[in-house]
């Protein structure tokens, strides 16, 4: 069984690509991830969730690009 690893979005971004990346791997809408983003943010403070956001931002990495050969 091979496991799907997490990578910021390439298509499914609005800033970064965070939101759409964790809704791609775990297969789940990426509006309903970044509803829940948005509302943990609100009620912690702002702070914690921005910071939180720009970590995952850094740490998640980009998806590699794949390379077709043509014949």
């Amino acid at each position: 069984m091979q496991t799907k690893k997490l990578y910021l979005s390439n298509t499914d971004k609005k800033i970064a690509g965070v939101c759409g990346g964790i809704g791609e791997r775990f297969e789940m809408e990426s509006t309903l991830i970044r509803l829940a983003f948005i509302f943990l943010t609100i009620m912690t403070g702002f702070i914690p969730g921005v910071v939180m956001y720009i970590s995952f931002w850094v740490v998640i990495p980009h998806k590699p690009k794949t390379h077709s050969k043509e014949s």
